[in-house]
């Protein structure tokens, strides 16, 4: 998925497959590489939790707000959690197509709200301050700097870090003069708790490319794959969802493949990322 355009020519795409079905990709890597990921957390002091991470030539900023507000009838024992994502027209010449760009990041808040904003990936009740009356919102704002290629991915390492950085208020609940409940905030701005981000998935996307599939595909070799299937891949390897992308068919034993691939790829950039977040310090900048 990618606002640029197909520009490359046949004879350039002639030898990016070519390439591709020799285990050897334009930018030295074989078909089960990620590039270099740079990640940061705690980036911005205005928010609750934050993080920025650059993924080859792909790059963005998450920021994370948490508010009191109203539970949804439908689940009075839940919080929220909400995305909003925008795309810098600098990011690419493409971006400043106003259709072309609300399609795109609408099409990451949708995969976002699917994979994150459920009760298997987060503890939504753990957000419930009162039943029915009041909870906690979650607003996770994503800004995409740049775009080099497989944005779904490096978005959802950001927002997985970003919420693993949240630190949200320890309220007391306490009982009023005419019986009502009430609410007391700390007065300690680093009295907080944090949002378990154990279940919470990171996306992996697997490109088909001539007969072959990848990960982590750049710009230029999104443009030569016929389809692509992206994934909710948990700590433990379960897949929380899935997503076919891109206009070609898959056979029914090239798509499984395509997941193992996928739920084995998820699993080891969930160890480098948790080892990592668990080294180095905040505001630092740490590589996976």
């Amino acid at each position: 998925m990618s606002l640029f355009g197909n520009n490359l020519s046949d004879a350039e795409k002639c030898f990016i497959i070519h390439g591709i079905q020799d285990d050897f990709r334009t930018d030295g890597r074989s078909c089960d590489n990620y590039r270099t990921i740079e990640l940061a957390v705690n980036v911005l002091t205005n928010t609750h939790g934050s993080s920025k991470v650059r993924l080859g030539n792909t790059e963005l900023l998450v920021g994370v707000k948490v508010e009191l507000g109203k539970p949804e009838k439908a689940t009075p024992d839940e919080g929220r959690i909400e995305f909003h994502v925008d795309c810098s027209p600098n990011a690419t010449p493409a971006a400043q197509r106003k259709a072309a760009n609300k399609d795109f990041v609408n099409n990451i808040e949708s995969m976002l709200v699917r994979t994150y904003a459920n009760k298997i990936a987060i503890d939504l009740t753990s957000l419930c301050i009162i039943k029915g009356k009041m909870c906690w919102i979650v607003h996770v704002d994503v800004l995409i700097l740049e775009c080099g290629g497989n944005i779904l991915d490096c978005t959802s390492l950001g927002v997985k870090s970003a919420l693993q950085d949240t630190g949200i208020p320890r309220v007391v609940v306490k009982s009023g003069d005419e019986g009502e409940e009430e609410v007391e905030l700390p007065d300690d701005p680093f009295d907080v708790q944090h949002i378990s981000v154990n279940n919470v998935p990171i996306l992996v996307t697997v490109s088909f490319v001539g007969t072959r599939h990848i990960i982590d595909a750049t710009v230029e070799e999104e443009s030569c794959c016929s389809a692509s299937v992206v994934m909710g891949v948990t700590r433990r390897g379960r897949i929380l969802g899935v997503r076919k992308q891109c206009g070609g068919s898959l056979n029914p034993e090239t798509l499984v493949e395509m997941l193992e691939f996928g739920k084995k790829s998820g699993r080891q950039l969930h160890v480098a990322l948790d080892k990592m977040l668990k080294s180095y310090e905040k505001g630092t900048t740490g590589y996976l």
